[in-house]
């Protein structure tokens, strides 16, 4: 089962801080809002098909 996750302002802020500072890559804000959220949360793994999952490192995208 899944569960909603809202967003907080520290992750705003923090999700805000990844978009910039990583500017060359085509991670969108919706992205480093997700990587923030799940490093909060301790969740290592995504299911997903967006492949920006493989390049923030600490999460590993499944399948």
């Amino acid at each position: 089962m899944a569960k909603v996750e809202r967003i907080i302002e520290t992750d705003f802020r923090a999700a805000w801080e990844v978009f910039r500072q990583y500017r060359d890559k085509e991670w969108s804000f919706t992205d480093c809002t997700s990587k923030v959220i799940m490093e909060r949360l301790g969740i290592a793994q995504a299911f997903a098909f967006d492949t920006h999952f493989e390049e923030f490192g600490s999460i590993v995208r499944v399948p």
